[in-house]
């Protein structure tokens, strides 16, 4: 009885999710949202909005402007009206970190704009599915992107946007969040975006609907580590703070210690309910878990199932 419940409970929730989602992002929820733009170094600034979700990185400069991400439809013209409190000139490119809701939701109405679109091949593909799925509470879906939204210009591995002073690059991770995950490089103002790789609010959201992995999740972090240098400022993809490279070991070594406690258990033959009752991320909970949607009971099972538990450690 007691399973039936929980099943009962689970889908209840993931249904009111999901029904939340589509009413959220059809009718005006974001009327009262008001964005904010601060400096992070050099020619670079970062948008957020209360809660620090989906901030996006602008590099500005005489010849135009750029974004990474560009969060929900319903606040475009916010976005664009704040960018316009740095600079008068026109956004010209937009580069998408990956396919959910609040980091391309604006695509199309700034395509309409004239602005012009790139992405990894992989966050491409996810445009033409029929409806988004993504991992909070079980999986939600959101609806397909119109065409409009999509990408008109991608790449297998790196691109090189030669802009205001500034070889900027933007390059695949490894499959983390999703597996279409792009970091973007403004190397003379020392700012890495990582997109939703790295985020200050919650454990790592690892993505398995859409391709994202632990193994990539340790080895993007071990690249955003080697990249950024003593004053390197970050953008998370979430997060309130533009951090530093001390932050982001910080991150990986949370990511590291718990997969140790959870592999070890693993190799003892204890199964999930035994490693949940064993509360390996205890330590960290207090700081990890200021994003609603996301916490221990997400994360853990990845880590084990990703691990090899149940009985599949002998597969790896």
């Amino acid at each position: 009885m007691n399973k039936l419940r929980k099943i009962l409970l689970f889908t209840v929730t993931s249904l009111l999710l999901s029904i939340t989602t589509r009413i959220a992002y059809g009718q005006g929820q974001f009327a009262g949202v008001e964005l904010s733009i601060v400096p992070v170094a050099g020619n670079v600034y970062m948008v957020q909005r209360p809660g620090g979700g989906g901030n996006i990185g602008v590099q500005v400069g005489p010849e135009g402007v750029l974004l990474v991400d560009s969060l929900f439809a319903p606040l475009t013209d916010k976005l664009v009206a704040v960018v316009k409190q740095v600079t008068d000139e026109e956004i010209r490119f937009l580069i998408n970190t990956h396919i959910h809701i609040d980091h391309v939701g604006g695509n199309e109405n700034l395509a309409e704009m004239g602005v012009l679109i790139f992405a990894h091949d992989n966050t491409r593909l996810r445009f033409f599915e029929e409806r988004s799925r993504f991992p909070r509470a079980g999986g939600s879906f959101a609806p397909q992107q119109p065409a409009a939204a999509r990408p008109l210009i991608t790449y297998n591995d790196t691109m090189s946007f030669h802009l205001n002073g500034e070889e900027v690059r933007a390059f695949l991770a490894p499959p983390a969040h999703t597996d279409g995950d792009s970091f973007v490089y403004f190397p003379e103002s020392d700012v890495l975006h990582l997109g939703d790789v790295y985020r200050t609010t919650s454990y790592p959201i690892i993505d398995l609907y859409n391709g994202g992995t632990l193994r990539g999740t340790i080895a993007a972090m071990d690249q955003a580590i080697d990249i950024a240098g003593p004053e390197t400022k970050i953008i998370p993809g979430h997060g309130l703070e533009v951090v530093g490279r001390d932050e982001l070991v910080e991150f990986r070594d949370m990511i590291l210690d718990i997969q140790g406690q959870v592999l070890r258990m693993i190799r003892e033959g204890k199964k999930l309910d035994e490693v949940m009752a064993a509360q390996p991320t205890a330590a960290y909970d207090a700081e990890w878990t200021d994003d609603p949607g996301w916490g221990p009971e997400d994360f853990v099972p990845i880590v084990y199932y990703q691990l090899g538990g149940s009985g599949r450690l002998a597969d790896r």
